[in-house]
């Protein structure tokens, strides 16, 4: 049989109702993020589909009477070659536990599940055993028996996660402290990592690590970046706890620090699966209050907006001096621009 495939365009009116309906036959919904998605016709009908965003594969599904027939390893060999030619080769899937088999003969390996619901897999083979053994080399001997971590975004970084990191490592002979790595922040990756770096100096026992993909990316948790259903933000938050627990097993970590969330929707979730599924594990969670500003906790959304109308005096008495010299330099004056184009930066 003389399958085709083609591009689906969210325009396409006909073609995203199809799309929609072979993803419902499957039990899978239409992720409202996709960068890509391709269908494989039989005729006019919608045999099979698939989508990525980011380094991430998404809603691969074939339908019902083409089962069996290999239609979906030539959908994702399309999106890998389309990945590919976007230089994107390090690529993420996560899928039902049923699929797992298929998935491991296209050269994709587990990294963790979700019970047996969801498995979340990459393309490199012993990459995230990679991952670990850099965290450790990272670690500085002895390895400690009371060790803390701290996974912040800091876009930027204020008194508030200064406060955070402080408290957090007065309570650990070590404290990892990881900086998402995902780009897709107000603040540049390399600016925030470096405001992070500038801002913890002399607080003892702080390691720092990226996050990489593996922690509050697109490939774990793109709820955390991009709106979405509670459903989807909790299953997401879900797998990257699971993915934690997996570091802080090899790292030794037994104890986990969150700020108080009083503003983002999505970090609340999150605290909340967090403080479910960490708890049989052994790990504890500890919650600290925010830092506050009279009486308002400091948030990076308010430091954002300050940034924006470049109050200055008032950003004295939220960042460290070291947050506050980078966005008076010429370097900073250009992020500043750019956060006034956007708009409302607020992290919902």
């Amino acid at each position: 049989m003389d399958y085709q495939l083609h591009r689906i365009l969210p325009g396409e009116t006909a073609a995203q109702q199809q799309l929609v309906a072979l993803l419902h036959q499957q039990n899978i919904r239409l992720d409202p993020h996709l960068e890509y998605t391709v269908g494989l016709y039989d005729g006019p009908r919608l045999a099979a589909t698939g989508s990525f965003f980011g380094n991430t594969l998404r809603c691969l599904a074939v339908g019902q009477d083409y089962q069996g027939l290999g239609l979906l390893n030539t959908v994702v060999s399309h999106l890998v070659s389309e990945l590919a030619q976007r230089q994107i080769f390090h690529l993420f899937v996560y899928t039902k536990g049923k699929n797992l088999p298929f998935f491991r003969d296209l050269g994709f390996y587990e990294i963790c599940r979700l019970e047996d619901s969801l498995v979340f897999l990459e393309n490199r083979k012993g990459g995230f055993e990679r991952y670990l053994s850099r965290l450790e080399r990272e670690t500085p001997p002895p390895a400690s028996p009371a060790c803390g971590a701290v996974v912040m975004n800091a876009n930027p970084f204020t008194n508030g996660h200064r406060y955070l990191v402080e408290q957090a490592a007065a309570d650990c002979q070590t404290l990892h402290l990881f900086v998402v790595s995902e780009d897709r922040s107000a603040i540049p990756f390399p600016v925030r990592y470096r405001l992070v770096q500038e801002g913890v100096s002399g607080i003892p026992h702080v390691v720092l690590h990226q996050t990489e993909s593996y922690l509050i990316s697109s490939a774990t948790f793109p709820s955390y970046f991009l709106r979405d259903s509670d459903e989807a933000i909790r299953m997401q938050a879900a797998l990257d706890v699971e993915v934690f627990c997996r570091i802080a097993h090899r790292l030794r970590i037994t104890r986990r620090f969150v700020g108080e969330e009083p503003f983002s929707h999505v970090t609340g979730i999150y605290n909340d699966v967090m403080a479910q599924r960490l708890r049989p594990t052994g790990i504890a969670l500890t919650i600290l209050p925010r830092l506050a500003q009279g009486d308002r906790p400091i948030s990076a959304s308010a430091v954002r907006r300050l940034l924006a109308a470049e109050d200055f005096p008032a950003l004295e008495q939220l960042v460290p001096p070291s947050t506050l010299a980078f966005f008076r330099s010429p370097e900073g004056a250009k992020i500043i621009e750019q956060l006034r184009q956007l708009g409302d930066t607020t992290h919902y």
